[in-house]
């Protein structure tokens, strides 16, 4: 602890102050949509950050969403790429992230096209999703999704020109 000098002529002893400890932490920015702006980073505290910035109705969402994932896919690589959470299987990629925007939560599954049924929404060679709307989440829809999800080979990242 730091040492403060006492007014002169005071007669009191030196006062201790405790170390600072850096500026008051901000609320993150929320980008268009309310998307909150999360640092790349891996591992599930990322992800818990940026769920308790969703804005509104959505954090619920957030919640639930990792809930299941977490309750499906023990063991789970968690992550936030891009503004949004990825989760994946170690060795095998990632097979679910999800998006905040005005209206809904977008959840893309990176190999949707293999998923029974499909997720409705999506032109992509592979990728599907669904737009999750206030109060029209399908857990059990949803869970299944993410189980044959995760048993596919994931989306590896981007890949690097040489």
């Amino acid at each position: 602890m730091a040492e403060r000098r006492a007014p002169e002529g005071s007669g009191a002893p030196p006062m201790k102050t405790p170390p600072s400890r850096g500026r008051a932490k901000r609320p993150p920015v929320r980008l268009a949509g309310g998307n909150p702006q999360i640092a790349k980073a891996e591992g599930a505290a990322p992800v818990r950050a940026y769920i308790a910035a969703m804005p509104g109705w959505k954090r619920g969402v957030g919640r639930r969403l990792d809930a299941l994932v977490t309750r499906h896919v023990p063991g789970a690589t968690k992550a936030v790429k891009w503004n949004s959470p990825f989760y994946g299987v170690e060795g095998r990629g990632w097979f679910l992230a999800f998006h905040v925007f005005t209206e809904y939560v977008k959840v893309s599954f990176f190999r949707g096209t293999a998923l029974e049924p499909p997720p409705p929404g999506g032109t992509g060679k592979e990728a599907r999703w669904i737009d999750v709307r206030k109060d029209d989440l399908d857990e059990a829809q949803m869970a299944k999704w993410i189980r044959q999800a995760a048993a596919l080979p994931g989306w590896l990242g981007e890949r690097r020109a040489r």
